[in-house]
């Protein structure tokens, strides 16, 4: 299991996220029981998800810092991480702390949780 490996897809979800098409990212590599667990207190299934990211403005930059990877057997692992996001105008940055379970399906990691906790300002 590495570290770089979902570090990677994190970075191609929130690209998704940046470029518009995160309803279809996340429709395509979240399990289907998977759920957020956002930072406003909000549950999302995956259909949720794709619901809610079809309609919501892009972020326009982010950056992800102090990653690291907690192995829970050889099949899945949690990313935890400091996320900072930016949307366009002189909107405060949205920061922090998340993490993403992931399980392994074949040859591709699917995301199975993925919860936030606001970092105050």
């Amino acid at each position: 299991m590495d570290i770089a490996e979902l570090l990677e897809r994190e970075h191609r979800g929130w690209q998704s996220l940046c470029d518009g098409t995160g309803d279809v990212f996340y429709g395509r590599s979240m399990t289907e029981d998977g759920v957020m667990v956002l930072a406003n207190g909000q549950v999302f299934t995956r259909q949720d998800v794709v619901d809610s990211l079809g309609a919501a403005p892009p972020w326009r930059t982010y950056d992800i810092t102090e990653e690291r990877l907690v192995p829970l057997n050889e099949s899945s692992a949690a990313l935890v991480y400091r996320g900072r996001a930016y949307r366009e105008g002189a909107e405060p940055a949205f920061t922090a702390l998340m993490s993403s379970v992931y399980v392994r399906r074949g040859a591709e990691w699917a995301l199975a949780v993925y919860q936030q906790t606001p970092v105050p300002a």
